[in-house]
């Protein structure tokens, strides 16, 4: 079984689909990690799409703010206005679907599915304190998770914690992690519709369990008509900036 890992699309359509080009005939399942909306100008679009691939999905932070099932005053104002720019946007169908979304962890598919950390889905994971709860508690030995916006990971084994380097060149579009059997994983496959780890394409994995190998993709995308569609829709200025420069 080949899984398709997508996290943080954040309603960009143009870099979900060049991302599903690029992993055409790869994989065989997917699965989202949560914050289909927010900040981009296409949420209707992306919504109907991850519905459409019949895509295991957990909720975000996003998700849970555009269908009021968490306060915004955590925001910062230019994510708080893209939340009610969203949430004005969406249909009702499509509302219905991202209000209904589970909370990780949520097991599928062999592994675990987390929107931010284990214990918390609205906490970001960058250290490996923050990582090692989520390594020790999963079900499964490899745990997927989202919310930072930045590629990579950490492994476990015996008391001992590695930070995963996961991060393809800019020459190259993947790089690949072999599993050890007696490792546990913690692994972000980045984002797709707004990188921050100074990498703007699109980024995303596909898992091949059944040979225990993970592979970490980039994929460049037409950033200047997602901005223009951003401006047209009078998204906040910052939202379309930091998509050319991934961060």
């Amino acid at each position: 079984m080949r899984l398709l890992v997508l996290t943080d699309i954040h309603a960009n359509f143009t870099a979900l689909e060049a991302t599903l080009q690029a992993a055409e005939g790869n994989w065989e399942r997917i699965v989202c990690l949560g914050d289909v909306v927010g900040y981009g100008p296409d949420p209707n679009e992306v919504t109907s799409r991850i519905r459409e691939l019949g895509a295991v999905t957990i909720r975000g932070n996003h998700d849970k703010a555009v269908s009021e099932l968490m306060a915004t005053d955590d925001f910062n104002p230019v994510a708080k206005a893209a939340v009610l720019w969203t949430r004005a946007q969406l249909s009702n169908d499509n509302l219905a679907w991202l209000a209904a979304l589970p909370q990780g962890p949520l097991e599928a598919e062999g592994v675990v599915l987390v929107h931010g950390a284990f214990q918390d889905e609205d906490e970001y994971v960058f250290t490996p304190a923050q990582a090692l709860e989520g390594l020790l508690d999963s079900t499964t030995q490899v745990t997927f998770f989202g919310h930072t916006h930045h590629q990579g990971g950490f492994s476990y084994q015996d008391s001992e914690l590695e930070v995963l380097s996961l991060h393809p060149r800019s020459n190259e579009s993947r790089c690949a992690l072999r599993l050890e059997s007696a490792k546990r994983y913690l692994l972000n496959p980045g984002s797709i519709g707004q990188p921050r780890d100074t990498d703007p394409r699109a980024s995303f994995a596909i898992a091949d369990l059944e040979n225990q190998v993970i592979e970490f993709w980039r994929v460049p995308y037409d950033i200047s008509s997602v901005q223009q569609r951003m401006r047209a829709a009078r998204l906040p200025e910052p939202l379309v900036l930091r998509l050319q420069v991934g961060r």
